[in-house]
C-alpha cells in the first residue's frame, strides 16, 4: 500500500511528461502516446510509466524508442517541476492491459454466443420420461387390490416360530 505523498508525487509525474510528451518531445517517431498508469517506489527513486500506443507493432516500437531517447530530458524536467532533493529514474513500459482486456471480452463474446445456442436448443426440448415423472396417490379403485393383498397374507410371515 502506497502513501498518498508517495500517490501524489506519482499522480504528478505523470502529469509533468503527459505535458512534456505533448508539447516539448517533438520526435516523428513517438505515436499516439497515452500514459495509463506511474507507480514510484516508497523512496521515490524509481517511478515506472506505463503507457499505451495507439497503432501495430510497428508503432509501438517506434514509441518505445522514442521515449527512450527523451528519457534524459523527461527527467531533468520532472526533477525540476517537483522540487524533490532527487530525482527518480524513469522506467518506461507498455502497458498490457487494453489487449488483455480485449481478449477477455471476446472470450465473454463466445462463451455467451454459446450460452445462446444451448437455450436454443434447450427450448425445443422434451423430458426424456413421462411429463410428470413423480408417483401419484392411488385412486379408489386401486385400494380395493391393496385390500385383497393384505387378507393374502393373513399376517403370517412364513418363519417357523414355536409359541
Amino acid at each position: 500500500m502506497t502513501s498518498p505523498r508517495v500517490r501524489k508525487i506519482a499522480d504528478r509525474i505523470q502529469v509533468v511528461v503527459a505535458e512534456m510528451l505533448e508539447r516539448r518531445i517533438k520526435d516523428p517517431r513517438l505515436g499516439f502516446v497515452t500514459l495509463t498508469d506511474v507507480r514510484l517506489t516508497g523512496d521515490g527513486q524509481q517511478a515506472t510509466i506505463f503507457y499505451t500506443v495507439l497503432g501495430g507493432d510497428e508503432e509501438m516500437a517506434s514509441t518505445a524508442v522514442a521515449l527512450e531517447s527523451a528519457k534524459g530530458i523527461l527527467r531533468s524536467e520532472v526533477a525540476k517541476q517537483l522540487g524533490t532533493r532527487t530525482a527518480p529514474t524513469l522506467t518506461f513500459v507498455h502497458d498490457a492491459l487494453p489487449e488483455e482486456a480485449r481478449a477477455l471480452d471476446e472470450v465473454l463474446a463466445r462463451a455467451r454466443a454459446q450460452d445462446e445456442a444451448v437455450a436454443a436448443v434447450r427450448a425445443g426440448a422434451a423430458f426424456a420420461g413421462e411429463d410428470d415423472p413423480y408417483k401419484k396417490p392411488r385412486e379408489d379403485g386401486d385400494a380395493a387390490v391393496e385390500d385383497g393383498d393384505a387378507a393374502v397374507g393373513d399376517g403370517d410371515d412364513g418363519g417357523d416360530t414355536d409359541r
